[in-house]
């Protein structure tokens, strides 16, 4: 009873509300996105953009830029597309382009933001970008907004081209010989992640957002055969997760972030432990 009046008089705040709504709706959208980047086996794409995203951050800060999010998100699109080209040169490996832009993005976002920060503590300002920190709990509603047009949009996107998505995730050949624009479905999906992760950032920080893609697509898998059920479980494995471990970490004043990884962890370790059991 009393956690429970706790998070009653927590649940009062609308800081907290607007954290709980961000929070699942962005775990939703990326668990989405997570099966098919998983199954395209691209998955550290997710990586790759949250490291672009630092760099472009510590951009925007350098350039004394207000709505970050205004600069770091076409940024990060473009990284995208160009990982995703870069990605299908047959001279270039797709692990060697994510490994080599994002590493590149983090060293000098991080250079930048030693040269040219006036903050007398740069390390933790460093440290909260990279592993999250509790920004998600200063949102503003313009926030809020951002983030529930950006969630339609996928789930609009998802539903509506649901089959060719499927086509395009199995057997790229066989769909572009079928007639479907592959490349331009897979730089959608490319740009629609980009965005996602961006927004993600302010919940679990840049090092952390793959998390939030791998996790509850690998967990879905461990129980369910069919790429609908993988989805449909996938996204609310996600929502679970991430209300949980928001409400955790209100409670025990832990990282946002890192617990809600922690709860994704855990899940997943029991969803190998039941995939055994029944065998």
């Amino acid at each position: 009873m009393e956690i429970l009046q706790t998070l009653g008089h927590y649940l009062s705040y609308p800081f907290v509300r607007y954290s709980l709504i961000v929070g699942i709706l962005i775990a939703l959208c990326s668990a989405l996105l997570g099966v098919v980047l998983v199954l395209k086996r691209f998955s550290f794409i997710g990586d790759g953009l949250s490291h672009v995203a630092f760099g472009a951050i510590a951009v925007a800060m350098v350039l004394r830029v207000t709505n970050q999010t205004a600069l770091v998100l076409p940024i990060t699109v473009a990284a995208a597309v160009v990982l995703l080209r870069t990605g299908q040169n047959p001279k270039v490996n797709a692990d060697a382009a994510i490994a080599m832009i994002s590493v590149s993005a983090l060293a000098v976002g991080y250079l930048l933001m030693n040269i040219t920060s006036t903050s007398s503590n740069v390390s933790g300002d460093v440290c909260s970008t990279l592993f999250g920190s509790n920004s998600i709990l200063t949102l503003r509603v313009e926030d809020v907004y951002l983030c529930i047009g950006m969630s339609l949009l996928v789930l609009i996107v998802f539903v509506m081209c649901y089959h060719r998505i499927f086509a395009v995730t199995f057997d790229e050949n066989f769909s572009r010989a079928a007639g479907l624009r592959v490349g331009t479905y897979n730089t959608l999906i490319a740009c629609i992640t980009a965005a996602i992760i961006v927004l993600a950032m302010n919940l679990v920080g840049s090092l952390l957002v793959s998390a939030l893609i791998i996790f509850p697509a690998l967990s879905s898998m461990r129980l369910f055969c069919s790429f609908r059920g993988v989805v449909i479980s996938s996204g609310a494995i996600a929502v679970l997760c991430a209300l949980i471990g928001i409400l955790i970490s209100l409670l025990a004043a832990t990282p946002v972030g890192a617990t809600i990884v922690a709860v994704d962890l855990l899940v997943f370790v029991l969803c190998v432990g039941a995939a055994k059991v029944r065998g």
